[in-house]
């Protein structure tokens, strides 16, 4: 069974391109261009791994990180914050809220499938 990840980013070309990095990786994935449309993903189901952009309309990326640790379903569910924003404050944000790891865009394909292998427990 191939594992689940739902991507959340407002910019389609990324999440078009996250997508497809995922998905030639081996990966069945899960689009959200904002928090609603993520947390109504995940009222549906529970993926085994969360992507998450800071920069969004509305709930910003670390905001929904947080919202996503308060449910009893995804209180363990690894969350990887991909983000332009690299700045020291914006990954500590981050950490805080919960997320398992914060990478800063761009990224490339192989390190992106590695770090979701890893994050998942699985051998790169």
């Amino acid at each position: 069974m191939k594992n689940m990840i739902l991507i959340v980013d407002d910019e389609i070309g990324a999440l078009t391109l996250i997508g497809i990095m995922l998905e030639r990786g081996g990966f069945e994935v899960f689009k959200a261009r904002n928090a609603g449309e993520a947390l109504l993903i995940l009222d549906e189901t529970t993926p085994d791994l969360i992507i998450l952009d800071v920069l969004m309309p509305g709930m910003d990326g670390i905001e929904l990180c947080s919202v996503i640790r308060e449910r009893p379903a995804t209180l363990e569910t690894p969350i990887l914050i991909l983000s332009a924003r690299g700045d020291a404050e914006s990954i500590i944000r981050g950490m805080e809220a919960g997320a398992t790891d914060y990478i800063p865009k761009p990224i490339l394909h192989h390190d992106l499938v590695s770090t979701v292998r890893s994050m998942l427990g699985q051998a790169a």
